[in-house]
């Protein structure tokens, strides 16, 4: 029997995703989908470039394991996961300004330099997603700066205040909590996956695919 997703999350990556998949997996007591989550069922990255395409993919069977998404590729398709589970919270996550999330994002996520031949697909998957519902200029400052405040602004001007919980990395546990009438942890919020974090994995990655490629 699949789960009810009780919380789709519209923000886009950078945005404190990665802290919220880990407080809202603590709260709801089952998973929550993110990017991570792609890299552990390789079958999904179809998918997501299929809807990508706006063909159609089943929501439902797609997240019946998990209670919430947040983070991309979710939320660029947030039109689709709203409406599909109507019950959900809209958890919209922003950073303090578009040149706070830039900074973050321009040095981290939006770079594919370097993509091992495994992660081609991948690599693709986020393009075509990127290019149809964010940019496909991910290089350029302000072509990025204005896809990432035309987002905020669509999700803020189509979905119900009294549904949406507008939320910034910082926030807490307390907004969160309250917004689904559950009781605040006693224990800190998970802050996790820092600019220094990120880059700190991707050195590694490409350090053991460098290995892996001299042992061949």
């Amino acid at each position: 029997m699949s789960r009810p997703v009780r919380v789709v999350g519209t923000g886009v990556g950078r945005t404190g995703t990665l802290s919220l998949k880990f407080a809202l997996e603590q709260l709801l007591g089952t998973r929550c989908y993110h990017m991570m989550e792609v890299f552990g069922h390789p079958e999904h990255v179809e998918v997501w470039t299929r809807a990508a395409r706006d063909e159609r993919v089943d929501w439902e069977e797609l997240l019946q394991d998990f209670g919430a998404i947040v983070d991309w590729p979710g939320a660029s398709f947030w039109p689709e996961l709203t409406s599909t589970f109507p019950d959900a919270l809209v958890l919209h996550s922003e950073r303090a300004d578009a040149e706070t999330w830039w900074r973050s994002a321009s040095a981290t996520i939006l770079t594919f330099d370097a993509v091992p031949p495994e992660m081609q697909a991948f690599r693709d998957m986020c393009l075509e997603f990127f290019g149809r519902r964010f940019t496909d200029q991910l290089e350029d400052h302000d072509a990025c700066v204005a896809a990432y405040e035309a987002h905020n602004a669509r999700v803020r001007a189509a979905i119900d205040p009294a549904r949406m919980l507008l939320w910034h990395p910082g926030d807490g546990w307390e907004p969160i909590c309250r917004a689904l009438d559950l009781p605040v942890p006693d224990v800190p919020f998970p802050h996790t996956n820092t600019t220094e974090e990120w880059n700190e994995r991707r050195a590694a990655q490409r350090a053991e695919n460098d290995e892996s490629a001299e042992n061949a």
